[in-house]
């Protein structure tokens, strides 16, 4: 799908979306500026254990640790047993591992994370979607270095057809029933006000 496309994308299910994390490393994170580094870290950790939580695929990747660190700590402790690919290519897309991993999910729908928003996040959402997949940004679940790259890393994604989403947004959907019975995991990955709300609700109409 291009901008000024009427290809309308499919609603994304915990059995045609995929979760793609871009260099989520430590030293990365000291540079970001257009998100709270603690908020950042609480979207994508609980992104991260509502996919696993639905049994959803997640491909991690890093670039040259060496000079970026690891990945944060938070995110590594809830990746346990999730293989992180290294690479030293800017562009996670143009790593064939990375492609194969995603290639071997099977999946057709892919959220991407990254920091940075403009560059790691943007590049591979783009070089994916023109391989034929469709992909979905994860914007509060990446960061970036200044309000400015952010914005026009957004702005350029959406030109190329990419759809922006908030990684509570495609959590619920994917969830996509209360009675679920993964409901609880997932609402307790979100860890916001509004999602005890749902899940409270769910557990009132469940007595009635």
């Amino acid at each position: 799908m291009t901008a000024g496309s009427t290809q309308k994308t499919e609603l994304l299910t915990r059995n045609n979306a995929l979760l793609l994390l871009v260099d989520h490393q430590v030293g990365l994170y000291t540079g970001v500026r257009d998100i709270d580094i603690l908020q950042l870290k609480h979207n994508i950790v609980g992104l991260t254990r509502a996919m696993l939580a639905l049994k959803v695929p997640v491909v991690v990747t890093t670039t040259t640790e060496k000079m970026w660190g690891p990945l944060i700590p938070e995110l590594a402790e809830v990746l346990r047993g999730v293989k992180t690919i290294e690479r030293t290519t800017v562009n996670a897309w143009h790593e064939k591992r990375v492609v194969d991993a995603v290639k071997a999910a099977g999946r057709k729908n892919l959220m991407v994370t990254g920091i940075s928003t403009d560059v790691c996040l943007a590049l591979p959402a783009i070089a994916a979607l023109a391989d034929g997949f469709q992909t979905y940004a994860v914007i509060d679940a990446s960061g970036g270095f200044s309000q400015t790259q952010v914005d026009m890393g957004i702005l350029r994604m959406q030109q190329a057809g990419v759809v922006p989403v908030g990684y509570s947004n495609v959590a619920v959907e994917l969830l996509a029933d209360n009675a679920a019975p993964e409901a609880e995991a997932v609402y307790g990955a979100l860890g916001m006000p509004f999602s005890g709300l749902v899940f409270g609700l769910k557990q009132y109409f469940s007595r009635s």
